[in-house]
């Protein structure tokens, strides 16, 4: 397998599709908002079929157990057609999920997070955080009190039997499913600003706003929800939108770039260079890992 992982507009998709040309092979999205459909636009969908792209109505609730499962399903039937799965996409947790093995958490009982949320409210934070001492230790231990999204959610796990740390964390762990070769698309900041910037105008473009309108006049999940520019474009004229959406664009890229310093094993390649040539570069760095002689048992 091939896992394409980097920062928003740092050609994830055009150099997924020139590696699946290459193989031959097929492209598999990590990206938590490409999932949905009715958004392909603001979500940056690609136009040649992708594995994962638009398979959840706006109303449905996605979750990272239930992609894995997807995701897994979509890598065995590429392989077993002979050909090689390339999963390219910006969500780290959806891409560890789809190359490796996650041990998610059990789902909550009915009702918990309203229910701790209420408490926090109720009671403060530090009554909160001191419930949270109580139940799971180590969690809250790693927690401070004012985080209440955290808080909250170290409360709905301990309900479910499970920790927000549990005693090993096989997140980072270099464990796949099957032999993988994560590429990280590094493009200088400067570069990246510029792309993302073009590329936020260009949605704009492309009738971003009434996208946005037609999706929120519906029913919409919380997950759904959180995309990007979807608030934006639907509430502000058409500038500000730009100029909003593009600083969060900004501060998200920044983030996706470390979680790509936490990918264990992750290979950097610079990407600021047509896709055919980063496409090639990943590909030369396959066949010298291809060439390395097997390491000896013990």
């Amino acid at each position: 397998m091939l896992a394409i992982f980097g920062p928003t507009a740092s050609g994830k998709t055009d150099v997924a599709e020139a590696l699946a040309e290459r193989l031959p092979g097929d492209v598999v999205s990590a990206d938590s908002m490409q999932a949905y459909r009715g958004l392909p636009v603001l979500t940056n969908q690609p136009d040649r079929p992708t594995r994962l792209v638009g398979i959840w109505p706006l109303e449905h609730e996605g979750s990272v157990g239930e992609y894995q499962r997807l995701a897994h399903q979509a890598v065995d039937e590429i392989l077993a057609a002979g050909r090689t799965p390339v999963v390219a996409g910006g969500t780290g947790l959806y891409l560890r999920a789809a190359v490796g093995d996650l041990e998610l958490p059990p789902a909550p009982p009915p009702g918990a997070r309203v229910s701790w949320e209420r408490l926090y409210d109720a009671e403060g934070a530090e009554r909160a955080h001191a419930v949270l001492a109580e139940r799971d230790a180590a969690a809250a231990a790693t927690v401070h009190p004012n985080d209440r999204r955290r808080v909250v959610r170290a409360l709905e796990l301990a309900d479910a039997g499970s920790s927000l740390r549990p005693p090993h964390d096989r997140l980072w762990s270099e464990e796949t499913r099957r032999p993988t070769l994560i590429v990280g698309l590094d493009v200088p900041p400067a570069e990246l600003e510029r792309r993302i910037e073009t590329r936020t105008r260009a949605m704009a473009a492309r009738g971003a706003a009434e996208e946005a309108r037609a999706a929120l006049a519906g029913r919409i999940s919380a997950s759904a929800g959180k995309v990007i520019g979807l608030e934006e474009f639907a509430r502000l004229p058409e500038e500000e939108a730009v100029a909003a959406v593009t600083l969060r664009t900004r501060q998200y890229a920044a983030y996706q770039r470390k979680w790509l310093r936490r990918i264990p094993g992750a290979v950097s390649v610079a990407a600021d260079r047509p896709p055919d040539a980063v496409a090639d570069a990943i590909l030369e760095v396959a066949r010298a890992r291809q060439r390395l002689p097997a390491p000896r048992a013990g």
